[in-house]
């Protein structure tokens, strides 16, 4: 009998041991869950969106909204990470925008087993949207997501609406830098040829594909009607205006009519929630209201 009773007790503390070491295991893999690091201002945009930023632990240097997120630590450039910056943090997961690098670097960080999540990126409406549910589907909130998806949904159909009562799509020249007279322009393929086409305009620029450094006479020849490029970080107060007086611009449409416009970059050129919105307000400057 006592050996019976003993045998029961041992059982019964055994089963105790693993509950409690099966429970405390979910515990951790729930707070490791709980730690994430966002890579990419739109990813960034989204989790804050879907109400999730309580489980970020860090971001990237792209990631400038909203203001609340320069409250957590930055692991770097989204193109120039280190894994030492990145694993420093001891991240639970990475969720990160196509395109991190370097490669090598990459490649380390997947290494180390950490969940990584790779969002696709596109340029377009359905690019957004199936953004916004992948990051969902990551975090697993998928609920938040399709009602996310819904709001963002109508505000393009909205922008969507009223940009397609526009006249004649006018030429647009975006400039990405201007560097001691050197224009880097963006071509076909780019984030900013897409956000024109939203806008209901034209890029100027369909000889060459990608972000380039663009000759005179090229710019001369597209004949742009707008020139539109982005405020870093909101400022307004930088040397930009200097480019309506450029040798190539000083003579086009824009320049003779002085067509400058200035956006956020991440608003503009971010494709996250607020995309649909940026559309209708580039095309409302373009325009008019």
């Amino acid at each position: 009998m006592y050996n019976s009773m003993k045998n029961i007790k041992d059982q019964f503390l055994i089963t105790l041991l693993v509950w409690v070491l099966f429970g405390s295991a979910i515990a951790v893999a729930e707070e490791k869950a709980n730690q994430i690091v966002s890579i990419g201002g739109s990813v960034t945009e989204i989790i804050y969106a879907l109400g999730e930023e309580d489980r970020l632990i860090a971001r990237d240097t792209t990631s400038i909204y909203p203001p609340q997120s320069f409250k957590l630590p930055d692991v770097g450039y989204i193109r120039r990470l280190s894994p030492e910056g990145v694993l420093s943090v001891n991240p639970g997961m990475i969720i990160t925008l196509e395109g991190a690098g370097p490669p090598e670097a990459v490649d380390v960080i997947k290494s180390s087993n950490v969940p990584f999540v790779e969002i696709k990126e596109r340029y377009d409406r359905e690019g957004v949207i199936a953004k916004i549910q992948a990051v969902g589907k990551a975090l697993g909130v998928e609920k938040k997501a399709q009602d996310l998806v819904n709001q963002v949904n109508a505000d393009f159909d909205t922008s969507e609406a009223i940009i397609g009562t526009v006249p004649t799509p006018k030429k647009v020249l975006f400039i990405l830098s201007n560097n001691d007279g050197k224009i880097l322009a963006a071509g076909t393929d780019t984030s900013a040829e897409g956000m024109i086409k939203m806008a209901g305009a034209e890029n100027a620029l369909v000889s060459m594909q990608g972000y380039k450094p663009v000759t005179d006479e090229a710019i001369i020849k597209a004949a742009p009607e707008v020139i539109v490029m982005m405020n870093r970080h909101g400022d307004q107060n930088t040397i930009d205006e200097d480019i309506l007086t450029h040798p190539a611009i000083i003579g086009t449409p824009a320049g003779q009519s002085k067509s400058l416009i200035k956006m956020n970059g991440l608003y503009l050129l971010g494709y996250g929630p607020r995309t649909g919105q940026a559309a209708l307000e580039l095309s409302q400057k373009i325009y008019g209201e």
